[in-house]
This record gives structure tokens, C-alpha cells and sequence, in this order.
């Protein structure tokens, strides 16, 4: 971890898209709280989880906004699972996802561009029903990387030493559902000048959920 160095503006951009990064991957510490039963359906489904309208990251006022996250099924991934495993009497119910990308990324700050790196392709996601009902992405240790260049050229690396969940609330919809997140994630960084001393930012974004197989039926989650 780097040593601590006075705060700016500027620094403070690094640590907005780190956590940005990170929470764009979906929901979990609210699991914990919570117990079954869960049933996902249509039991067998792929499914796409899309960015609606923008992300926005915050860090003491310093916002960063991504306009494009994506996470869509392939190679055997963002699918329910086939029935009876889409449904869990005492819990969530998971399986294994593509990593989301990332683009059109901004800042409202001149002169600092930022890139997100994922560094493992493949994540896990559970979905819990409650009031609310919940969605957690794991993210693997070191999973996802955020460089800045220009008037901070710093990397932050999320949870580099274990995996980290992180939580989000899940609507049903037709024709999509919808995850939305008003969080914090942990983020290490490093560099030189201008860099943040910080560990966690705030995160808020929302992304519909869509049934890649058959959009007329949607996801849902129920107990």
C-alpha cells in the first residue's frame, strides 16, 4: 500500500473508478443477513446484464461516469441453472458469470483518463430472495485493476489479497429485472505524486437483466 500523501482533487478520480469497477460487478454482503429459499427462473436461461443510463462514481465530489458495462452469457456462463439446481430451500442460488466490461468512461476532472483492466474473465453471482431480494457478485482476488494517466498516474488494485463480494438490490420486470447498487468497495493503491490515500469509495448504478434466449420471458427471483 502506498504511503499516505495530502489529498487533491485530482487524486481523488483513481479512487472513484476503482470502486466504480468493482461495484459494476453486482451485489453480496447483504446476503449474509438473509435465508432462503430462492428460485430463479426460467430454469436453463441465459441471461445479459446491461447498463441503463450511467454509472456514477463518488469521491468527495470528484465523479467519474461510465456510460457502457455489459456482462453477457458465453462460454457456458450467465445462464439459471437447469432445473431443480434454479431452485435453493435454505439459500441463494449461483453459478458462474462473464466479467463485465467497461467503457466510455469520463471524469469531471481535465486532463485524467482512466482504463479498467479485468484480470479474471469469470466471476460468481447469487441471487437471494428477500424483502429485498439481493444479487452478490464475487470478484476474484486482484480482479479487477484501475490505471489513471495525465495528472495522476496511479493503479488501484480491488481486494488484491481475497475475493470480495459486493451488494445489490434485485427487481423483478418484464420485460427485464433490475439490479441496482448504492455501495462502497475497498480498493489498494499505488503511485506517485497526486495519488489517493484511500480504501473505499462510493458507487451507484443500475443494470437491467434480460433473458438472452427468449426476452418475452423474464428473470426473476422468488422465494
Amino acid at each position: 500500500m502506498s504511503v499516505p500523501r495530502p489529498r487533491s482533487r485530482n487524486s481523488s478520480v483513481l479512487a472513484v473508478c476503482a470502486a466504480g469497477a468493482l461495484a459494476l460487478a453486482w451485489g453480496g454482503s447483504a446476503l449474509a443477513a438473509q435465508q432462503g429459499p430462492t428460485t430463479v427462473e426460467p430454469a436453463g436461461a441465459s441471461f445479459e446484464a446491461a447498463l441503463t443510463g450511467t454509472a456514477t462514481f463518488d469521491a468527495g465530489g470528484t465523479l467519474v461516469t461510465c456510460g457502457v458495462s455489459v456482462s453477457a452469457p458465453g462460454d457456458g456462463n450467465n445462464l439459471v441453472p437447469e432445473a431443480p439446481d434454479n431452485h435453493n430451500p435454505d439459500g441463494a442460488v449461483s453459478g458462474a458469470i462473464n466479467a463485465p466490461t467497461f467503457e466510455d468512461c469520463d471524469t469531471n476532472m481535465p486532463l485524467v483518463n482512466a482504463t479498467v483492466t479485468v484480470n479474471d474473465p469469470v466471476w460468481e453471482m447469487s441471487m437471494l430472495a428477500g424483502e429485498p431480494s439481493t444479487g452478490s457478485m464475487t470478484v476474484p482476488a486482484g480482479g479487477i485493476v484501475v490505471t489513471t494517466s495525465g495528472l495522476a498516474s496511479c493503479t488501484a488494485t480491488v481486494s488484491p489479497d481475497a475475493d470480495v463480494a459486493i451488494a445489490g438490490t434485485w427487481t423483478n420486470g418484464d420485460p427485464a429485472s433490475t439490479l441496482a447498487f448504492d455501495t462502497t468497495a475497498p480498493v489498494v493503491v499505488e503511485g506517485g505524486l497526486g495519488c489517493p490515500d484511500t480504501d473505499e469509495a462510493g458507487f451507484t448504478a443500475t443494470y437491467e437483466v434480460t433473458n438472452a434466449d427468449d426476452p418475452s420471458a423474464p428473470i426473476t427471483v422468488t422465494g
